[in-house]
């Protein structure tokens, strides 16, 4: 097996564009989006049609919130919530409007596969609850995490939302593991204790890394694989798209 695992492309067409060549060169079988393909960037329409085709799509903060209403989002996040829903619902493209909110009606909030756990948020919430390597520090919230949901015992739990790569690991005392560290590498398949891989975001880093990140994930390891994509095109889409605040595409130059 060898499979690409991505998230939180955040309508950010050129940086999945990049990944999806770099996923097919690397040969993986198949494709697993933990969400947020919409929210903050200004291609939803294009990044959905392409996240279609992957083998799991599963629902993000973001495709919860302009089913549901942006609950608890910053202003600028909201701005750019009620844009995508503008966005999602173009005068003369009924049909394809009707395919694209089915699409996101239809995801589930996590996938349970052998011992392996997706989830876009964490194990506990697995659409809002953010997981921070300071949180390593907080083991109570760690114990419950790592022993969430109480009727399915997973040996790796992969996702996203906090567009920060790394491994949380089930150590005492508990271990964040940051993709540089392993040199970008972690073998799981010889290890007793469970993990946390957060695989980074796509079209949003924000570990000070402005590269697109995602992992692949074969029999006995992961590897996390960060590449530069044409942020100029981004960028200029976001020129192109003026009711999206300008700091929404400011941060992309920054990668936080």
């Amino acid at each position: 097996m060898k499979r690409a695992v991505i998230s939180d492309i955040h309508a950010n067409h050129a940086a999945f564009e990049a990944v999806l060549a770099d996923i097919e060169e690397q040969g993986c079988e198949d494709i697993y989006c933990l969400g947020d393909i919409i929210g903050y960037g200004p291609d939803p329409r294009k990044c959905i049609t392409l996240a279609a085709k992957c083998s799991l799509n599963l629902l993000g903060n973001h495709e919860e919130a302009v089913l549901f209403g942006p609950i608890g989002f910053n202003p600028k996040a909201k701005a750019a919530i009620d844009w995508t829903k503008e966005q999602l619902s173009l005068d003369g493209e009924e049909e394809e409007n009707r395919e694209m909110w089915n699409f996101i009606g239809s995801l589930a909030k996590s996938h349970k596969e052998g011992d392996i756990f997706y989830v876009h948020g964490s194990p506990r919430d697995p659409t809002r609850e953010y997981v921070f390597k300071q949180d390593i520090r907080d083991v109570s919230k760690m114990d419950t995490l790592f022993s969430s949901p109480p009727d399915f015992e997973w040996k790796v739990c992969f996702a996203g939302h906090t567009h920060h790569p790394g491994i949380f690991a089930q150590s005492k005392p508990y271990m964040f593991l940051d993709p540089r560290e392993v040199d970008s590498r972690y073998e799981y398949s010889s290890r007793p204790e469970r993990v946390m891989v957060n695989v980074g975001s796509v079209g949003q880093p924000r570990d000070g890394d402005k590269r697109a990140s995602y992992v692949i994930v074969d029999d006995k390891a992961i590897h996390f694989r960060r590449l530069e994509y044409d942020m100029e095109r981004t960028l200029k889409r976001f020129e192109e798209c003026p009711d999206l605040p300008e700091y929404l595409a400011e941060r992309l130059k920054e990668g936080k």
